[in-house]
């Protein structure tokens, strides 16, 4: 039987209380352990240095150095962590400038312990996560951008709405019953379209068509 892989995680908050809360919840599941936590951004960077953790779990609203900036300076180094916003503020330039920043995943405080754990398996996994009140968001702006601007094709439309949501093109392939191969095509058909570079920025672009 092979041994169970144990993803380890920081947590980046300065409300205690949060903090014991996350802990609490990630003890719930045997899959990941957290390692150390922090009550700001600078000790957070110090700590994420020296620890080397698989996921860090980062506030927004925090004093001297917030979320945003501590993202930034997260990835301006060489670290592999998965950097996921966890937060309580759902306003559109929150999501735009964190997951421009290099975000992983933004998450809701507010969102149900399962569900929470659930995003995290699959941000370990390659995926961006987003809380699904961020991913509605996400998608109602991919409804009400205007078909003059970008000609795409419904099925181009519809494979963006879910980029957006942090699908996978495997998962993308599964809920659309089509092959992986022609979901990387159209892909690739609708960043060229839209002249973005890739998938995180195909998924902001979306929320900035709803601004």
């Amino acid at each position: 039987m092979s041994k169970q892989t144990i993803h380890s995680i920081l947590i980046i908050d300065d409300h205690p209380l949060l903090r014991r809360g996350i802990n609490d919840l990630v003890s719930m599941d045997e899959s990941f352990q957290v390692i150390a936590e922090a009550s700001n951004g600078s000790e957070g960077l110090k700590l994420a240095l020296l620890l080397k953790p698989d996921i860090i779990l980062l506030d927004l609203n925090m004093d001297e150095m917030d979320g945003l900036q501590t993202l930034k300076a997260l990835k301006a180094t060489e670290l592999d962590s998965r950097v996921v916003i966890l937060t309580v503020s759902d306003n559109e330039k929150d999501v735009v400038a964190t997951l421009r920043a290099g975000a992983d995943g933004y998450l809701l405080k507010d969102m149900e312990p399962e569900d929470m754990l659930a995003r995290l398996h699959q941000v370990v996994n390659g995926q961006i996560i987003l809380s699904d009140k961020v991913s509605e968001l996400v998608v109602r702006g991919l409804h009400e951008e205007s078909r003059e601007t970008v000609n795409l094709t419904e099925r181009e439309k519809e494979i963006l709405g879910l980029i957006a949501k942090g699908m996978s093109n495997k998962l993308i392939a599964r809920e659309l019953e089509i092959v992986e191969s022609t979901v990387k095509v159209h892909v690739k058909h609708l960043l060229r379209k839209l002249k973005l570079r890739n998938r995180l920025e195909a998924a902001i672009w979306v929320i900035e068509q709803n601004k």
